[in-house]
């Protein structure tokens, strides 16, 4: 089980962290919207929870819960800046 950073990313996830001057790693996780479907949760970690499992890819740590690992295992987090926008972006085989 793993997921992955591209070097896009895991530069973006560095690079704030270092600014913020705070935090441990990328916490990317899923939770439940509507009837039938899920949304990707992505946010800066300050702490690891003891269900949390713990990736490192690139220099960076990334942190998933438990629950939520099954549904994103095998994910590949990029993050692109298309103008004035910029986004994580997720390639998940499942």
């Amino acid at each position: 089980m793993a997921i992955s950073l591209t070097e896009s990313a895991a530069v973006r996830v560095r690079s704030y962290l270092e600014s913020r001057g705070s935090g441990v790693g990328l916490r990317v996780g899923i939770k439940k919207t509507g009837c039938s479907g899920f949304a990707y949760v992505v946010n800066y970690a300050d702490t690891i929870g003891h269900d949390d499992v713990v990736f490192e890819d690139r220099g960076v740590k990334v942190v998933v819960d438990a629950e939520s690992l099954p549904l994103i295992d095998g994910t590949v987090v990029d993050f692109v800046k298309q103008g004035l926008n910029e986004a994580f972006r997720f390639s998940n085989p499942n």
